[in-house]
């Protein structure tokens, strides 16, 4: 790949110093700078994060909740804690957060899923999980970055359960009050 690099750099050098002979440090020199900003420039090609089992690994995080992820090539199945997805996530708005990622890239039926998740609630959970195959999916085919930021699916949702405060009923709420 180095050698690739340097051949491309000759190549730019080449095109941007042209035919003329008169200068040749003071184009030299330029050359170099611009040849410098032209790789600057040029946008970092991003390879896929696949093990050798052929999968992509992600950590899903919301609430209490946190989820790992292993994302494949497959038909559409979802394995949570070794039970199916339909059977853990038993409501359907819960199903439909955790498809979200594949409806906006268009990969419905194309990877299977397979999840660890503990803590939090089932709703911190399914949200675990969408963050988790939305950065799998991203590690699997980097060309759905864009897509998935645009969706709001890689922001890690940080808000949590406020903490209980000393003299209080909860967090905010006060005791009744009582004037005699």
């Amino acid at each position: 790949m180095a050698t690739e690099e340097k051949k491309g750099l000759e190549d730019l050098k080449e095109l941007v110093s042209g035919a003329s002979a008169e200068g040749a440090a003071e184009s030299a020199a330029a050359d170099d700078a611009v040849v410098a900003d032209a790789v600057e420039a040029a946008p970092a090609v991003v390879e896929p994060v696949i093990d050798d089992l052929g999968r992509s690994y992600a950590t899903g995080k919301r609430k209490n909740a946190i989820a790992r992820v292993w994302l494949k090539p497959g038909n559409g199945r979802l394995i949570v804690n070794g039970r199916e997805g339909e059977k853990y996530f038993a409501r359907p708005v819960l199903r439909m957060i955790i498809n979200q990622p594949f409806v906006a890239s268009g990969r419905e039926t194309q990877y299977d899923v397979w999840c660890t998740v503990k803590g939090g609630g089932l709703s911190g959970q399914a949200g675990a999980v969408r963050h988790g195959i939305s950065k799998a999916l991203i590690y699997y085919e980097p060309g759905l970055r864009p897509v998935l930021k645009s969706g709001g699916f890689l922001t890690r949702d940080s808000r949590v359960v406020e903490r209980k405060k000393y003299g209080r009923a909860k967090a905010r709420r006060s005791f009744q009050f009582s004037k005699r």
